[in-house]
């Protein structure tokens, strides 16, 4: 059975939808009334919001943004779930924060990066998206008294207690200067040390190749570099107006050589990663 075949064809999609029907149903009512109490807090009328939401779609220049009586009467009564434009619209009327109101409707943005390790890119890019401040992390909130950092430990079983903690708390990272990228999952370019698939944290304020001053492997620098194809994720180095990117050498990939700055640039230098030990798949048969 072609399983592909079976999740993205007919049966499978209606299977799914007869799944989620009723829990989807509820949550876009539950949206539809929290926006209707939003209103008439505010004690504005039917005609208030449609009047607000016409101005709105003129000062845009785009009718979408508009709300007229009876939509606004199926948001409320029927379930009905709002338009991205009119979503804008009744937030913009209501005073409301839309990652909140995107949430009464069952899609919380703190999701948005574990939502997308579902899909496997093979290409090395970064993230462009930013997650919520108020977003949270399952973390260890006790760990065990007998716990010894010198050892190596099953650290599972030492953990006493879990618990949720704001992202919040880790602005004594220096997040402003630094941006994330992924590996592919056929970017082998520097395994074993960056194994396909490993998150990494880009500082963009370190751009300048440095050419020397490391005494192992794990101390020489590793640079994330944005050229017309993609990006990369490698060692550098740097001569006269060329750059040569230089693979580890167990990745058994070739180095590749870039006018610089013309054809290839550094986006930052690699600071931190988080990667998944094991394995893995199988790498592509190399010619």
């Amino acid at each position: 059975m072609d399983y592909g075949a079976t999740v993205l064809g007919r049966p499978a999609k209606e299977t799914l939808r007869r799944g989620i029907a009723p829990s989807q149903d509820h949550i876009t009512e539950e949206g539809g009334q929290k926006l209707r109490r939003a209103r008439e807090r505010l004690g504005l009328r039917y005609r208030d919001v449609e009047e607000a939401s016409l101005r709105i779609a003129e000062r845009h220049g785009h009718p979408e943004f508009a709300v007229a009586l009876s939509r606004l009467a199926d948001i409320e009564n029927k379930g009905t779930v709002p338009t991205i434009y009119r979503l804008y619209s009744l937030c913009a009327i209501y005073r409301l924060d839309p990652q909140e109101v995107l949430r009464w409707y069952g899609v919380d943005l703190a999701n948005l990066g574990a939502d997308s390790l579902q899909a496997e890119i093979e290409r090395t890019h970064l993230i462009g998206f930013n997650l919520p401040d108020d977003s949270e992390v399952q973390a260890p909130l006790s760990l065990d008294p007998a716990f010894d950092v010198r050892r190596t430990t099953y650290l599972s079983r030492m953990i006493q207690r879990w618990g949720t903690l704001p992202l919040g708390l880790l602005k004594g990272l220096d997040l402003k200067n630094q941006r994330y990228g992924y590996i592919g999952t056929e970017d082998w370019s520097m395994y074993p040390l960056l194994p396909p698939g490993s998150l990494v944290l880009v500082d963009e304020a370190r751009r300048k190749v440095i050419d020397g001053g490391w005494e192992s492997e794990f101390e020489r620098p590793i640079y994330f570099l944005e050229y017309r194809e993609g990006y990369a994720c490698s060692w550098c180095q740097l001569s006269k107006n060329r750059l040569v990117l230089q693979p580890h050498p167990a990745s058994r990939c070739a180095a590749h050589i870039y006018a610089y700055p013309s054809e290839i640039e550094v986006v930052g230098q690699v600071v931190g990663a988080a990667t998944r030990l094991g394995p893995g798949r199988r790498r592509r048969a190399r010619p």
